[in-house]
């Protein structure tokens, strides 16, 4: 089936249904790590447009008091804490303790204000805190950029969905070391578990919810 018949046939058995975005939202930003942007790490991926447009996203986040989560991956000694995954995965060796591979991007780096999830597996609310920290900020809607679109980032906008929480994936603001696995992630996760946003419409959500006075409580 051509692009067009698939999007009927998915239509016409029940999916897409359409999530509405909430008034109280948050960006999450998924592993934007030097593991991706450094050509000599096995894990390069050449996604720089989209750390770009995922910078946008967190400078207008940070202009309307919206606030901004970071996710980082960090093992301990052999990878024990990673599990099976460690081990299918042999390039996550990037991610040892210590290895400078696994800091953030120059050009996107949390504030010492803004919270750091460090995770082991692929979605950010495994074995983390996270699904807490949104409870406690009562946040409705989580805004979602990063790397990679098929692996971390899908994994963590369905737990978004499965913990209560409306996940909006900012299309040019995710990427992929390849556009088919890429694309595929965006068509599974619009008609299944997401809405797959555009970064000018994901800008003007943050505007027209940001709270009065500054930053939210």
């Amino acid at each position: 089936m051509n692009d067009k018949d698939v999007d009927a046939d998915y239509a016409a058995a029940g999916f897409g249904g359409v999530l509405p975005l909430g008034s109280r939202p948050v960006v999450l930003v998924v592993d934007v790590v030097r593991a991706y942007l450094e050509p000599e790490s096995p894990l390069y991926a050449a996604v720089e447009e989209a750390v770009d447009a995922a910078a946008r996203l967190v400078d207008g986040a940070r202009r309307h008091g919206v606030p901004v989560i970071f996710t980082r991956v960090e093992f301990g000694p052999g990878g024990v804490n990673g599990g099976l995954f460690y081990r299918k995965v042999p390039a996550l060796r990037c991610f040892d303790a210590g290895s400078p591979l696994g800091d953030f991007s120059s050009g996107l780096r949390p504030t010492a204000a803004e919270t750091v999830v460090v995770k082991q597996y692929a979605s950010a609310f495994f074995g983390t805190s996270l699904a807490a920290t949104l409870t406690a900020l009562r946040v409705d809607t989580v805004f979602i950029a990063g790397l990679s679109t098929s692996g971390c980032v899908r994994a963590t906008a369905v737990d978004a969905l499965q913990h209560g929480f409306v996940p909006a994936v900012v299309r040019e603001a995710c990427g992929d070391r390849d556009s088919r696995p890429h694309e595929a992630a965006l068509f599974d996760l619009r008609a299944k578990y997401a809405e797959v946003v555009s970064l000018t419409d994901a800008l003007d959500h943050l505007a027209r919810v940001a709270p009065a006075g500054g930053a939210r409580t």
